[in-house]
């Protein structure tokens, strides 16, 4: 039980954690009716798990997850700043610009940013394989991937303010494989609107994980709590929740705390006891 001097978790889940890029898409509101069984706060949207963008469709859901009692927080979107060719790039900005849109549409108020990075046409067995790093393309430095990823983020700032749409950066590979990278993103920026996103097992290839998630954890708006009940695709972390949480915490940190259940078990059996882990796991940070 939560007692009077600790805030209550705001706990939800990604639709994600029902749907791992399988060919056959879980319907958003199959994740949106389970989470309200859970008793969770809301949901937080895969762009690419949408059925479509047509408005009739997003507004059905915006209208059933308010019947349940849902909020729907966050809209996870799948863009990356760096690519060699200004055209690339504004193509990347020009889709981020209408995900904010379409967030914006559904009252969504944050949308996840990835950074980006120089891994092209490869797997993620090879990103796991290159400890979380892949160099430059020939002839370019890692500074130029950052000054991309910087010009990027400048040019959907505006829009992001427009529409009331915050921009959190995600620890998702890239230039954000490591938190001092992450943070020198964030802290040049230096904007209202951009904040981050702590996906709790992505800090793999720190030296140590919970030192980067601390020198995340002052820009943090939203976190990713990973589970892997039944074993993870790539791999399996043995998280220590409580000590994370306590971190954030101590940070100032008061938002929506997003499962990730990226594990092989299904999701009927595996997001109870997410639910139930997290719930201990805050209570004793």
């Amino acid at each position: 039980m939560t007692s009077q001097s600790t805030p209550p978790l705001r706990l939800g889940t990604s639709t994600y954690s029902y749907w791992h890029f399988t060919p056959e898409k879980t319907p958003i509101e199959t994740v949106l009716d389970a989470a309200h069984k859970l008793g969770l706060h809301g949901v937080e949207i895969l762009q690419r798990q949408l059925a479509n963008e047509e408005n009739d469709y997003l507004q059905r859901l915006k209208r059933r997850a308010f019947q349940l009692g849902l909020s729907l927080y966050n809209l996870g979107i799948h863009q990356d700043f760096v690519w060699e060719t200004a055209e690339e790039r504004q193509q990347q900005v020009d889709h981020t610009v209408r995900c904010i849109e379409l967030a914006s549409r559904m009252g969504i108020p944050s949308i996840r940013l990835n950074s980006g990075g120089w891994r092209k046409q490869g797997s993620f067995d090879e990103l796991i394989a290159a400890k979380g790093w892949v160099e430059p393309w020939d002839g370019y430095t890692k500074q130029d991937g950052v000054k991309w990823c910087l010009d990027c983020i400048d040019a959907c700032l505006p829009h992001a303010e427009r529409h009331g749409v915050m921009l959190l950066l995600e620890n998702h590979w890239g230039l954000t494989t490591f938190a001092d990278d992450m943070a020198y993103l964030i802290e040049t920026v230096d904007s209202p609107w951009l904040k981050a996103i702590l996906d709790m097992g992505n800090f793999i290839f720190e030296p140590d994980m919970y030192a980067a998630m601390q020198r995340i954890a002052p820009h943090v708006w939203l976190a990713h709590a990973k589970t892997y009940f039944g074993g993870g695709t790539w791999y399996t972390l043995d998280l220590d929740y409580a000590r994370i949480f306590g971190m954030l915490r101590h940070a100032g940190f008061d938002g929506y705390v997003s499962i990730e259940m990226e594990g092989a078990e299904d999701a009927a059996t595996a997001m109870p006891k997410s639910v139930a882990m997290l719930h201990e796991a805050w209570a004793r940070a």
